[in-house]
C-alpha cells in the first residue's frame, strides 16, 4: 500500500506512545511522522523503527501534506482543532468521544462494522470507548444468529484507562504514598469505584451512557436496551467485563462458542475447571478480545453470561484506530 504522511496528536500520551508503537509493530506504511504534543512535551524524542523522531507543537501547518491525523489527546483538543484541520487531512481518526455520536460520522470496529468507513461521507472517523469495542466485538456475531434484546454489562476498567496520572495514583497509593495528585475521586489501591467519568441527572455516569449510545450505533440497532455500570478497579491494564446478555431467539452455548471462536479478533478461553477464562494478565499486550465463563442465564427464557477481557491500550485504542486507517487505505486503493 502507498505510504502516508501522518500526524499523531497527543503523540507522548499514553495512548498516543502506544498508538506509534503499534504503527510499527503492524509495519503501517508510513512516509512522513510527525508527532504533536502539548507546550511541555515539545522537543522530546520517541523511538520508531530504530530512530528517534521528534515532538513538535500544535499548528495548524504541521497538518500540511497529511494523508492521515490521529488524535490522542482528549475531547478538548479534537473539538477546537479536528474542525480546523480535517480539510487538510485525506482521514481524522479521533479516540476521543467529541465526534462518536455525531450522525455523518461513523463509529468503527473494523471487525464489527468496517462496512461504515467510507459510507457516511465523513473524513472524519471515530474511535469508540474502550469499553464498548470488546462488548460489540462478542455481541455481533450473537446478535446476527439470535437477536439480541437486553445487555446488563458491569464493567471492571483499570486505572490506565485514565492515562498516565491514573497509574501513577495506583501506583504512588501501593507503595504507601498519601500524598499528590488525584486523578479519581477516592484512593484506588484496595478499593473499587462505581465513579468512572462525571454523573448525570438520570443517576448513570457520562462512561455509562456512552456504553448505551455507542452499542447501539456500531450495531445499527436502537432498540438493543443496554444497563451498564462502570467501575474503576486496581489494576494497571485491561478492562474486564460481566455481563448477561437476553436473546429474541433460543440460545445454545454450543453455537455460542463456535461463533465466537469463529469471529475475527475474538479469543474463546472457556474451561472454568482447570482455571482457564479470561485475565488481565494474560490480555495485556494482545490485540485480541478474549472470552470465557460462558453460561445459560438461569433468570430468563433465553439468555447466557459470560465474561470479556481485553487491552483497553491496544484494541479499546491504539489497535483499533490504527485498523481504522488500514481499512480505509484498503477500500481507497
Amino acid at each position: 500500500m502507498k505510504k502516508q504522511n501522518i500526524v499523531v496528536v497527543g503523540a507522548t500520551g499514553i495512548v498516543g506512545r502506544t498508538l506509534v508503537r503499534i504503527l510499527e509493530e503492524r509495519r503501517f506504511p508510513v512516509d512522513r511522522l510527525i508527532l504533536v504534543a502539548g507546550r511541555r512535551s515539545v522537543g522530546k524524542e520517541l523511538p520508531f523503527r530504530g530512530e528517534n523522531a521528534g515532538v513538535a507543537g500544535l499548528s495548524e501547518d504541521v497538518f500540511d501534506g497529511a494523508d492521515l491525523a490521529f488524535f490522542c489527546a482528549g475531547g478538548d483538543v479534537s473539538g477546537e482543532w479536528i474542525p480546523r484541520v480535517r480539510e487538510r487531512c485525506r482521514l481524522v481518526v479521533d479516540l476521543s468521544s467529541v465526534f462518536r455520536m455525531v450522525p455523518d460520522v461513523p463509529l468503527v470496529v473494523p471487525e464489527v462494522n468496517g462496512g461504515d468507513i467510507g459510507a457516511f461521507g465523513s473524513n472524519v472517523i471515530a474511535n469508540p470507548n474502550c469499553s464498548t469495542v470488546p462488548l460489540v466485538m462478542v455481541l455481533k456475531p450473537l446478535h446476527e444468529t439470535f437477536t439480541v434484546r437486553r445487555v446488563t454489562v458491569s464493567t471492571y476498567q483499570a486505572v490506565s484507562g485514565a492515562g498516565q496520572e491514573g497509574i501513577d495514583q495506583l501506583e504512588r497509593e501501593l507503595r504507601g504514598g498519601e500524598t499528590g495528585p488525584m486523578k479519581f475521586p477516592h484512593p484506588i489501591a484496595d478499593n473499587c469505584l462505581p465513579h468512572v467519568d462525571v454523573f448525570l441527572e438520570d443517576g448513570y455516569t457520562k462512561e455509562e451512557h456512552k456504553v448505551i449510545n455507542e452499542v447501539r450505533k456500531i450495531l445499527h440497532d436502537d432498540s438493543i436496551r443496554v444497563a451498564p455500570t462502570c467501575v474503576r478497579v486496581p489494576v494497571r491494564n485491561c478492562h474486564s467485563e460481566s455481563v448477561n446478555i437476553e436473546f429474541e431467539n433460543p440460545v445454545s452455548l454450543g453455537e455460542v462458542r463456535e461463533l465466537l471462536a469463529s469471529s475475527p479478533g475474538v479469543v474463546v478461553r472457556d474451561d472454568p475447571g482447570r482455571g482457564l477464562y479470561p485475565l488481565a494478565r494474560i490480555a495485556s499486550g494482545k490485540d485480541e478480545v478474549f472470552v470465557g465463563r460462558l453460561r445459560s442465564d438461569p433468570s430468563v427464557e433465553h439468555g447466557i453470561a459470560l465474561w470479556i477481557v481485553s487491552d483497553n491500550l491496544r484494541k479499546g485504542a491504539g489497535t483499533n484506530a490504527v485498523q481504522i486507517a488500514e481499512h480505509w487505505m484498503e477500500r481507497d486503493r
